[in-house]
């Protein structure tokens, strides 16, 4: 502990006596100074032991000596101490009276006790203090880096938050709480997911003091990682402010856990290339080869079904022209706030994607293959499994930010995503095959996110939402629309019933209010005028397709 005005009265060699002030000697000295001015506030930083003679103070006089006292106090001194046998034989009682009134320590320095030995003391008392702060912090950081060797992130996390005496917490790139210590810190941890976010958008190293709620512990956040982005942060609590000590210990741990990141990087990059090579096989038609390559990398995997997801990066003004041309489908609300954060964080929007898989599976224990292809990323995760629920998640909350458009939203690059249905191994092509086609959908629609599921039970029609088919349309149905423009029968409606009557000539003339001979005059006309027969059933499709996709169709 550093010295108290207690600790220096209590001192053997100093023979201090205590005049005023008694009940506050509890207080820590940083430092003490001699000073024979009358006003030396302008010279105090706050927590010193004063030392005078009263050389140039009317000591005698008591309005002086109030007014002296006063500035002291309000200056931050925490103690006066007073040299007798120089100036004045004795304190005077002016200066007592001041004392007790502000109740400022008093302290009487007898003449054979000089002011140096008391400052050699407080200075001694500082630099034995420091010396056990700094040894107590490298016996932490060498817990600490015993605990990382032994027992991992979880272990570490436990010797940090035994030596602060409070709680620790590790949050992964998503912003979720990623392991605690000691357990019941979780719910806690997770209301400070805002603030790492946050803390993430300032260039690192960064650390911030998080504003918890009134009475509870005080939190610092650290982000880890050398990268742009970080790829973790560390909270810890405590019930006060970190001494000496604590402070070594924490920088200890962001060190070793700035490693662990580092080096789990480096990681991650080997298994990606792994993960390339199982994938190629799979889409190959190799299931065995994949399964001897990937070994217990990917364990559980390839043993039941999963799904495989295909997202791409497109510019944004590309997705958004799309976007602008298809009707929107209303987006489900976002699944948690932690993937509009990682929505927020990723200025990558595709990693953004990889991380949020990765995490989710690492918190869930499955097995999860992710591949970077350029501007693509391949990912094989469990059929209901974490990974995939996130990847929707984070596609939703993408799907829910693009509806809420920025000034400069089509600038950044935005993201379509496409999901397989559940398959095996040995369908790996198929499924493969699937998420694109769903991603060809997506781009075309102006959609973040098709899942292929949707296109089996669907409808072909959304798919005639293109300008080519439009133009199509148009081109096909002109004539017609040209006829009955000039008032000589109503072609394009008469086609319509015909069709949609599967070519039963009485129900569709009843549709119509018409005889059936005026029907099939009509439909001679109409093939007069196409140069094309109903009786094709391609025509008839082409017809009814471009019905359907005309400007203004139902």
């Amino acid at each position: 502990m550093p010295p108290t005005l207690a600790s220096l009265v209590r001192h053997p060699a100093l023979k201090l006596t205590v005049r005023a002030g008694g009940d506050h000697l509890d207080v820590p000295v940083r430092w003490a100074h001699v000073s024979e001015l009358a006003d030396p506030v302008p010279y105090m930083e706050g927590g010193e032991l004063l030392l005078i003679t009263a050389l140039k103070l009317d000591a005698e006089n008591p309005e002086a000596m109030r007014r002296y006292v006063r500035r002291l106090v309000g200056a931050g001194v925490v103690g006066l101490g007073f040299g007798v046998g120089v100036t004045y034989a004795e304190i005077p009682e002016a200066l007592l009276d001041a004392a007790r009134e502000e109740e400022l320590p008093l302290i009487e320095v007898p003449r054979r006790t000089p002011f140096l030995a008391i400052s050699k003391a407080v200075s001694a008392a500082i630099a034995a203090d420091q010396y056990r702060a700094v040894t107590a912090g490298f016996a932490a950081q060498r817990e600490l880096t015993r605990q990382a060797l032994n027992a991992g992130t979880e272990g570490l996390l436990a010797a940090l938050a035994a030596q602060l005496d409070g709680w620790a917490a590790l949050y992964d790139a998503t912003g979720a709480v990623a392991a605690t210590a000691p357990e019941w810190a979780g719910r806690r941890a997770a209301r400070f997911t805002p603030d790492v976010e946050r803390l993430w958008e300032r260039p690192a190293p960064a650390s911030s003091v998080a504003d918890g709620p009134e009475g509870e512990d005080r939190v610092e956040l650290h982000a880890l990682g050398t990268g742009r982005r970080p790829r973790a942060a560390l909270a810890v609590g405590t019930a006060a402010p970190l001494g000496t000590a604590e402070r070594y210990a924490v920088h200890s741990a962001v060190a070793l856990l700035t490693l662990t990141t580092e080096r789990s990087r480096s990681l991650h990059a080997a298994q990606q290339r792994l993960g390339a090579a199982v994938l190629r096989m799979l889409l190959a038609g190799q299931p065995d080869h994949a399964r001897a390559v990937a070994g217990n990398l990917y364990d559980g995997l390839l043993d039941a079904p999963f799904r495989v997801i295909v997202a791409e990066r497109v510019s944004g003004s590309a997705a958004r022209a799309h976007a602008d041309g298809h009707a929107r489908v209303p987006s489900a609300k976002p699944g948690s706030v932690t993937a509009l954060a990682a929505v927020e964080a990723a200025g990558d929007r595709l990693g953004g994607l990889a991380e949020s898989v990765e995490s989710a599976a690492a918190r869930a224990g499955e097995a999860v293959l992710v591949v970077p292809e350029g501007e693509r990323l391949v990912v094989l995760a469990a059929d209901e499994g974490a990974a995939v629920a996130a990847g929707l998640r984070y596609a939703t909350a993408l799907e829910a930010a693009r509806a809420v458009p920025e000034p400069t939203a089509g600038e950044e690059d935005e993201l379509v995503v496409g999901l397989s249905a559940p398959a095996g191994p040995i369908a790996a092509a198929a499924a493969y095959k699937q998420a694109e086609q769903a991603l060809s959908v997506a781009r075309r629609r102006g959609r973040v996110l098709v899942e292929h599921d949707q296109l089996a039970s669907g409808s072909v029609l959304p798919l005639l939402a293109d300008d080519a088919v439009k133009a199509f349309a148009d081109g096909l149905l002109r004539p017609l629309h040209e006829h009955d423009a000039t008032g000589r029968g109503d072609l394009v409606a008469s086609l319509r019933a015909w069709l949609s009557r599967h070519g039963q000539w009485d129900a569709a003339a009843a549709d119509l209010g018409v005889h059936r001979h005026t029907l099939r005059y009509r439909m001679r006309r109409v093939e007069e005028i196409l140069g094309r027969s109903l009786d094709d059933p391609d025509v008839r499709m082409d017809l009814w397709l471009a019905l359907k996709a005309a400007p203004g169709a139902e």
